[in-house]
């Protein structure tokens, strides 16, 4: 079972990071504006979902070996 640590952070990546994929998609359909700002949030969202993944990976393999000890 995944500790509840991790699982916030895993949820969290997955919501940033598919905020990070959605909003550029709907700029090429151009179902909202492109501007500067949002480009940006998009690419930070994307960006830190998947530092913040990559955290909770290694967070979630971390307990899980402390448990097997």
């Amino acid at each position: 079972m995944i500790p509840l640590r991790s699982k916030k952070i895993l949820a969290i990546s997955l919501i940033l990071i598919v905020i990070g994929v959605v909003l550029p998609w709907l700029m090429v359909l151009h179902l909202i504006d492109s501007t500067l700002f949002l480009n940006f949030f998009a690419y930070t969202a994307l960006v830190a979902g998947m530092f913040l993944g990559a955290i909770g990976v290694a967070t979630y393999m971390s307990d899980k070996g402390d448990r097997h000890r």
